[in-house]
């Protein structure tokens, strides 16, 4: 079992800031592959980014060039950095655990973290 706490969503305008945690605890839990995901209102939940074996990381077209996902293992801990937000980013963003490293597809992750809301205003 893992589980995992996400947090560092806030209110912030449009070409701002900000920089979510993902932080996992459990049994086994830093061999676990790490990602993101987001769900807009009104909208299905999407693949943001996701960590690989060799620490290089995968994103969604939408965020690339904009957004980094970090592992600091000591901790056990995800990063998103997040820059050059737009409205069109609002969501609630969820970091999640699989077995497989830079999977994309939200059937491959197994634990999710209870979400953090990010709002991007114009």
């Amino acid at each position: 079992q893992v589980q995992l706490v996400d947090s560092g969503g806030g209110l912030v305008q449009a070409g701002g800031s900000l920089r979510l945690s993902c932080a996992a605890s459990g049994r086994a839990a830093s061999t676990y592959g790490m990602g993101w995901f987001r769900q807009a209102p009104g909208k299905e939940r999407e693949f943001v980014a996701a960590v690989t074996w060799s620490s290089n990381a995968y994103y969604a077209d939408s965020v690339k060039g904009r957004f980094t996902l970090s592992r600091d293992y000591a901790k056990n801990t995800v990063y998103l950095q997040m820059n050059s937000l737009k409205p069109e980013d609002t969501a609630v963003y969820y970091c999640a655990a699989s077995r497989s490293w830079g999977a994309l597809l939200e059937k491959e992750y197994n634990y999710w973290g209870q979400g953090t809301q990010v709002t991007v205003s114009s």
